[in-house]
């Protein structure tokens, strides 16, 4: 049986703009289409730094999101190995791993993954795979655990299969903690070619 997620814990979305001066209630009024609401301009007068790029706590020394698509039956499988070559085609600056046949780390079914950089890649890869997509999730890269990341912070678009938590409860960010060796084991490990060391992208 899976691990149960960990306990819900979100980002106060309102912190940054603590000791921010001017800032005036928002109001209700609503724009020329009667319908949505008026903003005010940002304080600065600038677009947000959103569009352009992310901020500090998003792990960016490798890449910002991962997505994970998935694939189970035959139908899927076909339809996914289409999707992972037209990916290839049409975004070949994005980086884009193997196509599984099994499952793999806390994946139930078996996957193939693309990393995005930037919100403009996010932005594109995301619209494409709304029009053309199979199952998957969508999970940031953040410097608090890869638990959180897999679970409270991913996002997903489909069916949403349950992950098997276990293999992540050992990572922080994108590092492995690392474990104090059992007795007697040194001297086994150093003869491993440091393969026992070894993480291997999924």
């Amino acid at each position: 049986m899976a691990a149960p997620a960990p306990a819900t814990r979100y980002r106060d979305p309102l912190a940054i703009l603590d000791g921010v001066a001017g800032l005036a209630p928002l109001s209700e009024e609503r724009n020329e289409d009667g319908k949505s609401l008026r903003n005010p301009p940002r304080p600065d007068g600038s677009d947000s730094l959103w569009y352009r790029s992310y901020p500090e706590e998003l792990d960016q020394s490798n890449n910002a999101f991962d997505f994970h698509i998935y694939y189970a039956s035959e139908a899927q499988t076909e339809h996914a190995r289409k999707l992972h070559e037209r990916i290839r085609r049409e975004f070949p600056e994005l980086r884009v791993y193997r196509f599984w046949d099994r499952p793999v780390g806390p994946h139930p079914v078996p996957m193939f993954e693309v990393n995005t950089f930037t919100p403009a890649q996010f932005g594109a890869l995301f619209g494409f795979l709304v029009a053309y997509r199979g199952d998957l999730s969508i999970h940031p890269n953040t410097y608090e655990s890869e638990l959180l990341d897999h679970t409270i912070k991913a996002t997903w678009m489909g069916e949403k299969y349950p992950l098997i938590l276990d293999p992540l409860r050992e990572h922080v960010g994108r590092f492995v903690q690392p474990k104090q060796p059992e007795a007697g084991a040194e001297t086994a490990a150093a003869g491993d070619g440091g393969a026992s060391e070894a993480a291997a992208k999924i």
